[in-house]
């Protein structure tokens, strides 16, 4: 694909669209079989994009899940359609794998952990170059949720409080003129509290480039509320790990779509 062909669609698909819906898939959460059901699902729906990732890697074909998850949201495209991209949602260097189409480069600069600040990401840029994958350099915070989460503590590192807004939004500019292209605000996987939605107008309204928003969201209105608030992306996870069905999926994402509701 062309340098950046991944980025630049999913900065078109939230001026078109008014927003954009990635759903993570997690193969340490769910066998195979639910992941790639979640795929095919979730790329004849109109999600934007896939997300596959998780804090602690127990499943060792972490690689073969990312083709099969790629060959599977591919056969679920109509023709001439736009395919679904793969992007990989690392917890670490061991989740760079060749075959996705993109990969958040993130670096988790709400934490000091040098680990996952630098180390990781030096680690990992070979792999991702060698593999010809597509980097997004992310800025990735994490925000209190209520019980400790999987990538806090896998981490090591405090998440920025709910109510200091201020400290989130000096992240996040830190983010932008490093060069990032996004900021990730995460709540957790399964937390119990979603950020809150002062939290990411504040944020949204003082950086320049996209907020991406996940943790907790289950709800369509969960989604609505956050891209109302500026958020350019939302991410959900755990709410369609257990049982759901493809007019929820559908609900999902027209949520996060205004302009599209608008149009129709």
């Amino acid at each position: 694909m062309p340098d950046n062909a991944v980025l630049t669609y999913l900065l078109r698909t939230k001026e078109e669209k008014g927003g954009g819906l990635f759903v993570l898939i997690d193969p340490d959460r769910s066998d195979e079989g639910a992941c790639l059901s979640l795929a095919e699902a979730a790329a004849s729906c109109g999600v934007d994009a896939l997300l596959v990732g998780t804090s602690f890697m127990l499943n060792s074909n972490f690689r073969e899940m990312v083709a099969k998850i790629k060959s599977t949201a591919t056969a679920s495209v109509s023709k001439g359609e736009q395919r679904v991209p793969v992007v990989i949602f690392p917890g670490s260097a061991a989740q760079v794998a060749p075959g996705a189409d993109a990969i958040l480069f993130t670096s988790l600069i709400s934490g000091r952990n040098p680990s996952f600040l630098i180390d990781e990401q030096v680690k990992g840029a070979p792999l991702i170059k060698r593999y010809g994958v597509e980097p997004i350099p992310t800025g990735y915070m994490l925000i209190e949720s209520g019980p400790l989460t999987s990538v806090q503590y896998i981490s090591g590192t405090l998440p920025i409080p709910r109510d200091k807004t201020d400290i989130a939004c000096a992240h996040a500019l830190a983010a932008q003129y490093l060069g990032m292209r996004l900021v990730y605000l995460e709540a957790g996987s399964g937390a119990a509290a979603p950020v809150p939605i002062e939290m990411v107008e504040q944020v949204s309204s003082y950086v320049d480039i996209p907020v991406i928003v996940g943790g907790g969201i289950k709800h369509p209105k969960d989604c609505a509320d956050r891209i109302a608030a500026g958020a350019g992306f939302v991410v959900v996870g755990n709410g369609l790990e257990g049982s759901w069905d493809l007019e929820y999926v559908r609900d999902l994402a027209a949520a996060v779509h205004p302009r599209l509701s608008v149009s129709v």
